[in-house]
């Protein structure tokens, strides 16, 4: 069975978006590396008028999306279990660790939540993880589920032409990715760093390190102080401390 990705959705139109295109389509429609599944939420309704949704226990704005409708939903699926996500602003981020993790998985199910959120009993009951996608609040989760499902698809082999730019990615390491250029030579006054020019392998690879290292403290430094106390701790073990 390929990689198969379940998304639990009022909105199974939304799919497969961005999802349909370029390497990650191709892997889907031509290739069959990995398949998407949308499954209506609304369809498990027992509601005559087909509500999922109540008044927040508590009072308070908004309607929550109701425990036994996305418990019907989910228990509906077959197959082997899978790793259960919910796209929440108050999730654990999408790390390219915990994605590398569901990559190598039978696949993924992904619950978009819509309102104020979901009953969080059924969250509990059925062992979803709560993952956010950045410090941000969106209208639903099909746009988050979007971005946590294409990240572990491209991990997929035989998905990306060039398997081996996996290795120097953002995150892969620790660091951040260096900076890309290509022609034209000059740009609007600006050149293409002489070094990447001249041919000379173990210059450029010691500049684009170096450019990892300044762009990742720069702009992460909570990734930058992890990186560092790896080295130190590295460091500390080969000389037996």
């Amino acid at each position: 069975m390929p990689f198969t990705a379940t998304v639990l959705t009022m909105f199974p139109e939304a799919f497969p978006g961005p999802l349909g295109v370029s390497l990650i389509g191709t892997a889907q429609s031509e290739k069959g590396l990995w398949k998407l599944e949308t499954l209506d939420i609304r369809a498990f309704s027992e509601d005559r008028r087909g509500f999922l949704d109540d008044t927040p226990a508590g009072g308070g704005p908004g309607q929550v999306l109701k425990a036994d409708v996305v418990a019907r939903a989910l228990d509906s699926l077959e197959g082997p279990p899978r790793p259960l996500l919910y796209m929440s602003a108050r999730g654990r981020p999408l790390t390219q660790a915990r994605v590398k993790e569901w990559a190598r998985a039978d696949g993924i199910v992904v619950l978009c939540g819509r309102f104020e959120g979901v009953d969080q009993r059924v969250l509990d009951a059925r062992g979803f993880e709560e993952v956010s996608v950045g410090d941000a609040v969106l209208a639903g989760g099909e746009a988050a589920a979007m971005v946590a499902i294409e990240a572990c698809v491209r991990l997929i082999p035989g998905v990306l032409g060039a398997a081996e730019s996996l290795s120097s990615e953002s995150f892969e390491d620790g660091l951040l990715e260096h900076p890309q250029f290509t022609r034209p030579r000059t740009f609007e006054g600006i050149d293409i760093p002489e070094v990447l020019l001249s041919g000379d392998h173990k210059k450029i690879a010691q500049w684009r390190e170096a450019q990892r290292e300044i762009t990742t403290r720069e702009r992460r430094p909570d990734l930058w102080a992890q990186h560092t106390a790896k080295s130190q701790l590295k460091g500390a073990k080969a000389r037996g401390e």
